[in-house]
């Protein structure tokens, strides 16, 4: 369970990213402690993250010291695994982030939600890329990666990752909203699903009452969602107190879901 207020960011790319966004984000993690309830990342917080045995990539290393802040301060917090940082383990979960390869599943602000990177699920445009992804994570591969010098192997993967990291989808994310769309028509009872990867940002009521939910990328602008028993928005990160809605979906009674 991710306890209300539930505050969603995606798609950072630390150690690609320019450090103003990593300072944007860093300001928005340290205002979250007595505001946020939980706190979820979808996916991609870096450009390229994988942990040999006593070597973890230096990128980021001030934003896991204010995940460990909010670690300490008792926050729960959430990672999903992206296309880019898959290869999370002990590092990030001593950091206070509970690391989920795969949909996550369960109570999200008080929303019946399921929360998934996105990578992948296109049925059609997806299909090499699915491949790879099965290669990628194959536990022989891993291993493998893991006996090439920290150094080499991070620029090769910085290197074979410019195309994903540059990747706006030639259908400004209409394809991952139509997967949202047959998920969430197929089943009723889930009033939310939240994707990432896409960097487009989305916040859309179905016909069939229920949410799709896209943080987009706070890479291209500093936007989140926040999730409360009442209502999702979606608002941009200005280091305010309060950001301004960009957009705004009132919670509908279950009981009017068909």
């Amino acid at each position: 369970m991710l306890p209300s207020p539930c505050y969603i960011i995606s798609d950072i790319h630390l150690g690609f990213a320019p450090e103003s966004v990593e300072r944007s984000l860093l300001s928005f993690l340290r205002w979250l402690p007595g505001r946020a309830g939980s706190l979820l990342i979808n996916g991609d917080l870096f450009e390229f993250w994988f942990e040999w045995r006593t070597v973890v990539p230096r990128s980021g290393v001030r934003v896991l010291s204010a995940l460990m802040d909010l670690r300490d301060a008792g926050m729960p917090m959430t990672m999903i695994a992206g296309n880019h940082d898959c290869w999370g383990g002990d590092v990030l979960r001593d950091a206070g982030l509970q690391f989920h390869v795969g949909p996550w599943t369960g109570t999200l602000g008080g929303w019946t939600a399921r929360v998934e990177h996105g990578d992948g699920l296109r049925p059609v445009e997806d299909r090499g890329y699915r491949v790879l992804r099965k290669v990628l994570r194959n536990p022989l591969a891993i291993r493998a990666f893991r006996t090439i010098h920290p150094d080499f192997a991070t620029r090769l993967a910085m290197g074979s990752s410019q195309t994903s990291r540059n990747y706006q989808p030639r259908d400004a994310g209409r394809g991952l909203r139509d997967v949202a769309a047959t998920e969430l028509s197929t089943d009723r009872k889930l009033e939310l699903l939240v994707y990432g990867h896409s960097h487009v940002a989305a916040l859309e009521r179905m016909p069939t009452g229920n949410v799709y939910a896209n943080a987009g990328s706070w890479l291209d602008a500093a936007r989140y969602l926040a999730v409360t028993p009442d209502r999702i928005a979606l608002r941009a990160w200005d280091g305010s107190a309060e950001g301004p809605d960009l957009d705004v979906l009132d919670r509908v009674p279950e009981k009017t879901l068909p």
